[in-house]
């Protein structure tokens, strides 16, 4: 059987659904899609669009593989907003509790940092033409003279609408359901990068896999950075979580982060007044680049594991934000190509990376929710066996290489 697609959102063309549904029980509209996936006919792809507030005329593409459920907001630069699987809630509590249009969203408040007016996903992007922290930076003017200018928390991928969106169907024992939308973020003397995001899941499965590929349209060199803010709640946050990594190399970002630099692999309960802290790792991977990182519950008896490729994705940092759950319980798993520290700065370490006019770089993250004590160790047994012999190397104060000192 050969792929079937469904364009949702096709600005170009003058496409545009507001609500779509997709399941093997509707056979009048799908007579085939019961056939689809031999055992499973739980599954289903839906849109709706949210009204009222400042959730008004957001985007929501619902997918449920049958065990495996998750939101993506083709409104907020494809985003993945909640999930849930066998009962456990993916994502976190935000203060912030309904996706936020864009158009609510200055990112030039609070000194740059506005972008956190629209954060609750469960994986928000970081980038395209910066992420990491606000602060000034020396750019070319429409004159191609050096100008200074500010750049916001995070950059603004995450608050651009998808041009495009479309739902496609692999049948077969191995098929997959896949949405796949188009992000622009271009300005005229300045960046002009494509982002084509598709995001995929095998029916029945337990994890999900997000393909980014992303272009230079701009007939000069263009610096890209990318960060995937990967942000989890309870119940895989709690009490004595751990976080499970390869490490080669790591660091406190700063001196708060020191404070606590014996116990950066296990977290706080829900802890009122608590000031974030942030680690930078340099992980270990096989020969092929691939690399895990987990996040286990504090019983162990259910977790989280990010799978991506140290080749496309070296930077890792782990966000710790274990204040009261009314201010926002969570910690971020944020697999990126560099690190969340001024763009000024990971130039000079030469992690800002260039695309030639037309290039296009691509990355593959995976994510897995486990939800047995048996998985979690199995996971925690491949970790270890990336690990293997070599060195862990856990710095006790901040690294020039990792941070501004």
């Amino acid at each position: 059987m050969v792929d079937s697609r469904w364009v949702l959102t096709d600005v170009e063309k003058g496409v545009y659904s507001p609500e779509f549904l997709l399941s093997p029980k509707m056979p009048d509209k799908f007579m085939d899609a019961a056939k689809w996936f031999p055992g499973n006919t739980d599954w289903s792809v839906s849109k709706r669009t949210l009204h009222g507030g400042v959730s008004e005329g957001v985007d929501v593409v619902e997918i449920d593989n049958g065990k495996l459920k998750f939101s993506l907001l083709p409104t907020r630069g494809m985003g993945l907003w909640q999930g849930s699987y066998a009962g456990l809630a993916l994502g976190w509590k935000s203060p912030v509790e309904m996706p936020v249009h864009p158009a609510f969203v200055d990112q030039s408040a609070r000194g740059g940092l506005g972008w956190l007016i629209g954060y609750n996903e469960w994986m928000a992007r970081c980038g395209l033409e910066s992420n990491g922290a606000p602060g000034m930076d020396i750019i070319p003017n429409n004159q191609g003279e050096p100008v200074s200018t500010p750049l916001t928390l995070h950059g603004r991928i995450a608050n651009i609408p998808a041009h495009f969106v479309e739902v496609s169907v692999t049948p077969g024992a191995a098929g997959k359901l896949s949405v796949t939308g188009i992000v622009d973020e271009s300005m005229m003397f300045g960046t002009r990068f494509r982002l084509k995001s598709t995001t995929e899941t095998v029916p029945g499965s337990n994890s999900l896999t997000i393909i980014d590929e992303v272009t230079n349209l701009r007939g000069l060199p263009g610096e890209l950075e990318l960060l995937y803010h990967t942000n989890f709640g309870t119940p895989f946050l709690d009490q004595d979580a751990k976080l499970i990594a390869p490490i080669l190399d790591a660091a406190p970002r700063d001196a708060r982060a020191v404070e606590d630099v014996a116990t950066w692999d296990t977290y706080k309960g829900p802890t009122a007044g608590y000031v974030e802290q942030c680690y930078f790792f340099d992980l270990a991977a096989r020969k092929s680049g691939d690399t895990v990182v987990l996040l286990k519950s504090g019983h162990g008896e259910k977790g989280v594991s990010l799978r991506f490729n140290k080749q496309q994705l070296p930077c890792f940092t782990q966000w710790k934000n274990t204040s009261a759950e009314a201010d926002g319980y969570v910690t971020g798993l944020e697999p990126a190509t560099n690190y969340p520290n001024l763009k000024s700065f990971e130039r000079k370490q030469g992690r800002v990376i260039v695309l030639a006019p037309g290039q296009t770089y691509t990355t593959r993250m995976e994510i897995h929710v486990h939800n047995t004590a048996e998985q979690v160790a199995h996971v925690e047994e491949e970790i270890r066996g990336i690990q293997g012999s070599q060195p862990r190397k856990i710095h006790q104060t901040p690294q020039a290489r990792y941070t501004p000192l």
